[in-house]
C-alpha cells in the first residue's frame, strides 16, 4: 500500500523496467514488454510473461516493446505498463500517492519529455520528475558528483548510450547515441543472414552476445563457439549451424565502434581540469550493454584512461533516480532535476 511521502525511482528503459521504492532499494525488474490483442488491443500480459511470446505469438495477439531508442514510441501502452509496475512494486492503493523520479536520455527532444513526464503522471504520480540518464547512473555507482571534480560515466541501456563528464552536480559535456543493446542483437542478425542464409530471431542473438559476444578479440582466451538455430532463407527449413565469439566480434564491430566515437568525443569536448580528475579516476561503465565481453578493454585502450565497470551495472540507474529524489534541489546545476508536474 502508498504511504504518504512515498518515493518511487524508474529506470524506464527500452530492455527492461526497474522499479526503485525508497527504503526497500529495487523491489522489482521486469523486461519492458506487453502482449495484447491485436483486435480489441486489451492488454494479455506484461512484462516478463510477455517477452516469453516475442516472436512466438499466433495471429491475434501481439507482442511489443512500447519503447523504442530510449523513448516513449507507443504512449498509451507506456502508460499502462508503468502503472502495472508500479502497482506490483507497491501495491495497489493511490490514496496517497508518491513521488515520481523518471530517469530520460540526454539526448532527448521536449516533446519526448513531456511524454515521460505524463506517462508518470498518468500512471499515479503525485508529481513527476525527470533526471538525465548519466547523472542517476553516476548516483547509482557512488561516483561523488557534488565536488568540483570531474567524472565521466558511459551508460549503455537497451536502446540508448548515453555520456556524459559531471562537475558540480551536473553534466559538463554529454553525447547521446540511438545505439545500445538493441542496436548489438540487429547487427547479429544482419550478420547472421548474411553469412550463413540463415534468418533468427532477436532473443536468440541476444543470447549470442551474452554468451559468446566480445567486443575486443585479443582479450578473449579463447574463440568460443556457440550453436544456434533458425530458419535457412534458401530452403526454408530450420538449420542448425555454429557461431564463434570472433564472427559476433565482426559482426557488432560497427556499432561498437559508434559506441567508442561517442567517448572520444566527448573527451574532446572536456575542460582540460576536468580532463585531468578523469585521468586519475577513469571511467566508470554502466548498464546491461557495459557487460559485453572485452567492452571496457576496448575503450581503455582506445583512449589510453583506465575504464572499469561498476558494481551492479544493471541496477545504478534505478537506484541513482531513487537517491536524486533526496537531491531534489542540492544539485542546482541539473536544470531537468528541478522540472516537475504536480
Amino acid at each position: 500500500m502508498f504511504w504518504f511521502g512515498n518515493d518511487i525511482g524508474v529506470d524506464l528503459g527500452t530492455a527492461s523496467v526497474l522499479v526503485y521504492v525508497k527504503g526497500r532499494g529495487i523491489v522489482l525488474k521486469e523486461p519492458s514488454v506487453v502482449a495484447m490483442e491485436k483486435d480489441t488491443g486489451s492488454i494479455i500480459s506484461i512484462g516478463e510473461d510477455a517477452r516469453r511470446m516475442l516472436g512466438r505469438t499466433p495471429g491475434n495477439i501481439i507482442a511489443t516493446r512500447p519503447l523504442r531508442e530510449g523513448v516513449i514510441a507507443d504512449y498509451d501502452v507506456t502508460e499502462k505498463m508503468l502503472r502495472y509496475f508500479i502497482s506490483k512494486a507497491c501495491g495497489r492503493s493511490f490514496f496517497f500517492r508518491p513521488r515520481i523520479m523518471v530517469c530520460i536520455p540526454s539526448g532527448v527532444t521536449g516533446v519526448e519529455e513531456r511524454a515521460v513526464r505524463q506517462a508518470a503522471l498518468q500512471a499515479g504520480a503525485r508529481q513527476a520528475h525527470l533526471i538525465e540518464e548519466p547523472l542517476a547512473a553516476a548516483l547509482g555507482a557512488g561516483l561523488e558528483i557534488s565536488e568540483p571534480n570531474g567524472s565521466m560515466v558511459i551508460d549503455i541501456g537497451g536502446g540508448t548510450t548515453d555520456v556524459a563528464v559531471l562537475s558540480l552536480g551536473g553534466i559538463v559535456t554529454s553525447a547521446s547515441l540511438r545505439v545500445g543493446g538493441d542496436k548489438f542483437d540487429e547487427a547479429i542478425v544482419r550478420f547472421i543472414r548474411r553469412e550463413f542464409n540463415l534468418m533468427i530471431g532477436e532473443r536468440t542473438a541476444e543470447e549470442l552476445k551474452i554468451n559468446i559476444g566480445t567486443a575486443y578479440p585479443p582479450g578473449k582466451t579463447e574463440n568460443t563457439t556457440m550453436e544456434i538455430r533458425g530458419r535457412d532463407l534458401v530452403s526454408g527449413l530450420p538449420k542448425t549451424v555454429s557461431v564463434t565469439s570472433r564472427q559476433t566480434y565482426d559482426a557488432m564491430q560497427e556499432t561498437v565502434e559508434a559506441v567508442v566515437g561517442a567517448v572520444k568525443e566527448v573527451l574532446e569536448k572536456t575542460p582540460p581540469e576536468l580532463s585531468a580528475d578523469i585521468i586519475n579516476k577513469g571511467i566508470v561503465m554502466t548498464g546491461g550493454g557495459s557487460l559485453l565481453n572485452g567492452l571496457d578493454t576496448l575503450i581503455s585502450k582506445e583512449t589510453e584512461l583506465p575504464c572499469y565497470v561498476a558494481d551492479d551495472p544493471l541496477s545504478c540507474v534505478a537506484q541513482g533516480t531513487g537517491k536524486a529524489l533526496s537531491m531534489i534541489g542540492v544539485l542546482p546545476a541539473n536544470n531537468k532535476l528541478a522540472k516537475k508536474v504536480v
